[in-house]
């Protein structure tokens, strides 16, 4: 099995097929915020992640709930965190969205002392599944020996999940050839026989259902991954330590968008098209995860403990110690 340090979460992949609007704020352009409160900083710069999981961030600013915090937000389009590691560790951006299998690689690889402040969203049966053509000889997930199978990522969630999956039925990591392919491309390597599956997650997994009939061999968020945590918001430890009152606000507001999101599927239909080029259509028909209104370091401890079993990572964290709230 290939090891290395630089991974990237499912839905990092997501972002080579979606198109951001403009970067985006909340807050006046007239000086900073009004009535503070104290914060040790008032504008901040985002980064995100352009996927379902950045929803709650858009529904808060556009409830001015960042506002009534005294904070006026920019969001800055980013891949992953570790393509702009550089403009985190120097400041430049203040918060940021991140795979936790990402968040977890980064602090393992002692590139930076990363911390949670607040927590995204969790997997959820049928969002993430590893498909076939309908006319495929594939039938059931044991005749996945010796076969290719396309992710989006070598080393990431997609791959951490099916070793996981695959294990289940009899058969290890070693008995597939797993083969980085962008999601946008998967269908057409199927088509062409490049590879044999496709671990697909939503739009595309909706997309090749209804356009091609694509069928399911194995559900990746299921049995010993169902519930997964997927994604959350970070910063570096030495930001939290400057501007504890700053976090605390930042994680305030995003909680209040985090709790409409687990409320209202409308909500989050409406918002995604503000910021992808997901139409309204496809957001509403396509499978969701779970957004979550608090962070569990307990559920986070599932995807350190996933990646130490696979030897994704050199040794195994407490999850509890990489909170925002355990700094100083």
């Amino acid at each position: 099995m290939r090891f290395g340090l630089a991974f990237r979460g499912s839905l990092i992949g997501l972002v080579a097929a979606l198109t951001l609007s403009a970067c985006g704020s909340s807050g006046t352009d007239s000086g900073k915020p009004a009535n503070a409160g104290g914060l040790e900083k008032t504008e901040l710069t985002i980064g995100v992640v352009p996927v379902p999981s950045a929803a709650p961030l858009y529904i808060a600013m556009e409830k001015g709930f960042f506002d009534q915090e005294g904070i006026k937000i920019k969001t800055l389009p980013i891949q992953a965190p570790q393509a702009v590691m550089p403009q985190i560790l120097n400041g430049s951006i203040d918060t940021f969205m991140s795979s936790y299998v990402s968040f977890l690689s980064i602090n393992d690889s002692e590139q930076a002392k990363l911390r949670l402040l607040a927590d995204a969203q969790a997997g959820k049966s049928g969002i993430h599944n590893i498909v076939v053509l309908k006319d495929s000889a594939i039938k059931e997930p044991k005749d996945l020996k010796g076969k290719t199978i396309a992710v989006n990522a070598l080393k990431a969630l997609g791959e951490l999940t099916m070793s996981a999956q695959l294990q289940v039925h009899g058969l290890t990591p070693l008995d597939v050839d797993f083969v980085a392919v962008p999601f946008d491309q998967q269908i057409a390597s199927l088509e062409t026989g490049k590879v044999d599956a496709a671990w697909l997650v939503e739009p595309f997994l909706s997309g090749a259902q209804t356009k091609l009939g694509v069928r399911t061999i194995i559900d990746t968020i299921a049995g010993p991954t169902a519930d997964l945590p997927l994604d959350g918001w970070a910063a570096t430890e030495e930001w939290v330590t400057k501007h504890p009152k700053t976090a605390a606000a930042f994680t305030r507001a995003l909680a209040k968008g985090q709790k409409i999101a687990a409320e209202d599927r409308n909500a989050i239909n409406r918002i995604i098209p503000t910021y992808t080029k997901i139409s309204a259509e496809a957001a509403a028909a396509m499978g969701m995860g779970v957004y979550s209104t608090s962070l569990s370091p307990q559920r986070v401890q599932r995807v350190a403990d996933l990646m130490f079993r696979f030897q994704y990572l050199k040794r195994n964290v407490d999850v509890t110690k990489l909170l925002a709230s355990s700094t100083g």
